[in-house]
């Protein structure tokens, strides 16, 4: 059974359908058999649409994704003070009060703060966190 995403030229209708094969939809539409399921003309053309197919390259890349994504959180765990939901708090203290700091912190913090780091010239990057938990 093949699936086919249909178009009627005379009402605009988007419908689908299934056929046993692409030789038995010819068949039908050649014969007029073929009609839209809004207003019965047989104006109706296959319109484009996607493959199903099994992905596994797709299921690779994403493997590989969330390996890299693993690294680079456990590069900034050991690399910068985590300051937990105090960020915005730590990124303005230290920002305004130049303190020399050795190094870079990492937290939580709302999309309005970030909005509003971002306002004052405060550099933030915001980094998809995956649990640890996750399989």
């Amino acid at each position: 059974m093949i699936k086919y995403n249909l178009f009627c030229k005379k009402c605009l209708n988007n419908f689908d359908s299934w056929f046993s094969s692409s030789v038995d939809f010819e068949k039908i539409k050649n014969l007029k058999l073929l009609t839209c399921n809004i207003c019965g003309s047989s104006n109706v053309v296959k319109s484009l649409m996607s493959p199903n197919l099994k992905n596994t390259k797709k299921k690779q890349f994403n493997k590989n994704l969330k390996n890299k994504m693993k690294e680079y959180q456990k590069f900034i765990r050991e690399n910068f003070d985590y300051v937990g939901d105090n960020f915005a708090y730590e990124a303005r203290s230290i920002h305004y009060n130049s303190k020399d700091k050795q190094k870079g912190i990492y937290g939580k913090a709302s999309i309005k703060d970030v909005k509003e780091l971002k306002e004052e010239g405060i550099e933030t990057s915001i980094v998809p966190w995956i649990d640890d938990k996750e399989n």
